[in-house]
């Protein structure tokens, strides 16, 4: 029988972190008419764009690690609101292709603006965004993120311990 941890698992210091992160940026976001997801498609789309590619659905959500059926929904709603185009792909007519607008290149550079302040004050403790144990922080992220999600073992035929 393992000994339960002292104090907080890195799994409930990731989760607590990211909920952290995700309000903060709904907050400073919404003034410019953004939540974090949709601000997660604007800001992929232009660095895509800057790319010289013109994503569809699935490679930004491939990108962004958001579900696609999530993507197509956020993918309407800017859209409606004039910031992103979307149209067939004439090499697949089945793959919807996604582009910014004037107005969608225009508010995802005040955005990101008012994001890198944002992530900037977050990171303070690190240094900033620029501090010197950021890029270690962002390496060991990246570490955790490249660990592929390990198949969910059926609880019916553990052992008892």
């Amino acid at each position: 029988m393992s000994k339960a941890p002292e104090g907080p698992t890195p799994g409930f210091l990731v989760w607590r972190l990211s909920m952290k992160w995700r309000v903060a940026m709904d907050r400073a976001l919404g003034p410019l008419g953004l939540t974090h997801a949709q601000y997660s498609l604007l800001g992929s789309l232009v660095g895509m764009q800057r790319a010289g590619l013109r994503p569809s659905q699935r490679a930004l959500a491939d990108h962004t690690g958001l579900e696609a059926l999530y993507v197509s929904k956020l993918a309407r709603s800017l859209e409606s609101a004039g910031l992103v185009e979307r149209s067939t792909d004439p090499a697949d007519t089945r793959a919807v292709q996604l582009s910014l607008t004037d107005e969608g290149l225009a508010v995802a550079a005040r955005a990101v603006g008012v994001v890198r302040r944002l992530i900037d004050g977050l990171l303070s403790p690190l240094g900033g965004l620029d501090g010197p144990d950021t890029e270690a922080f962002t390496r060991t992220l990246t570490a955790l993120l490249d660990v592929p999600v390990p198949a969910v073992a059926d609880p019916s035929t553990e052992e008892s311990s």
